[in-house]
C-alpha cells in the first residue's frame, strides 16, 4: 500500500473528567476535566511539541476541545471541531455506571456485556450509526490532510467503535478487543485516499507514568 498521500491520524481520548473515578458514562453529557485531565493535556502539548503534527481535530465537546487546547498552543495551531467526532449518546446511562444500571435492570445490563452493538442501554445512540458518523468524520479529516500527519482528540467509545469497524474487527466485540483508551494515549493510524485504514500503534502514553510497571 502506497503512503505519500496516505494521512497518519494520531487519534487521542481526552483527558480525565470528574466522572472518570466512579467509572460513570460521559456521552454527550459535557463533564469538565479534572486537575489530573488538566495535567494531561499539558502531557499532550509537551508530546505534540516534540512531534508536532499539520492539524489538530476534536470533538465539540469542551474535555476534547481543552484537552487540545495544549497542543494547539505550543504548535501556534487553530483547532478544527468536527461534530463527528462527539461521544455516544448513552441514554438513560449518561452520568451513571454500569452497575447502577444493573442492580435495576439485570437481563438488559446482561444482554449489553454480551453484545453492546445488538442491545445498547435505552434510549441510547444506535452504536452502529455512532461508528458510521466517526468513521465518516476521520475519512473526511484525511482527505482534507494528504500525506499530513493530523491529530484528533475524541472520546473512548466512539474511538473503539471506529477502530474496529477501519480494522475490520465486528463491533459488537470493542469492549472486549479495546477494553479502555487511556486518557491521552496515542493510536497511531494510517488512512489512504481509498479509505484503507493500517494500525501502527495502539493505546501508547504520550508521557511515561512513573507509576507503571507496565511497558507501553
Amino acid at each position: 500500500m502506497t503512503t505519500s498521500s496516505s494521512t497518519t491520524l494520531l487519534l487521542a481520548r481526552h483527558g480525565q473528567t470528574i466522572w472518570h473515578a466512579e467509572n460513570r458514562y460521559a456521552g454527550i453529557s459535557d463533564v469538565p476535566l479534572t486537575d489530573t485531565g488538566r495535567a494531561q493535556a499539558e502531557a499532550l502539548g509537551r508530546w505534540a511539541a516534540a512531534h508536532p503534527v499539520d492539524a489538530v481535530w476534536t470533538s465539540p465537546l469542551s474535555r476534547a476541545v481543552v484537552t487540545a487546547e495544549p497542543a494547539c498552543r505550543a504548535l501556534g495551531l487553530t483547532p478544527h471541531r468536527e461534530p463527528g467526532l462527539r461521544e455516544c449518546d448513552f441514554g438513560v446511562l449518561e452520568g451513571r455506571t454500569l452497575a447502577e444500571f444493573a442492580a435495576e435492570h439485570p437481563a438488559a445490563a446482561e444482554a449489553y456485556r454480551a453484545d453492546p452493538v445488538a442491545h445498547p442501554f435505552p434510549d441510547a445512540e444506535d452504536p452502529t450509526a455512532a461508528a458510521r458518523r466517526g468513521v465518516t468524520a476521520l475519512r473526511e479529516i484525511a482527505t482534507a490532510h494528504p500525506g499530513e500527519r493530523v491529530l484528533v482528540v475524541a472520546h473512548n467509545t466512539l474511538l473503539r467503535l471506529v477502530l474496529c469497524t477501519l480494522l475490520s474487527i465486528p463491533p459488537r466485540e470493542y469492549r472486549r478487543v479495546l477494553p479502555r483508551l487511556r486518557n491521552t494515549a496515542l493510536t497511531e493510524l494510517r488512512l489512504t485516499p481509498q479509505g484503507q485504514a493500517a494500525l501502527l500503534s495502539l493505546n501508547v502514553p504520550c508521557e511515561p507514568d512513573p507509576r507503571s510497571t507496565m511497558t507501553p
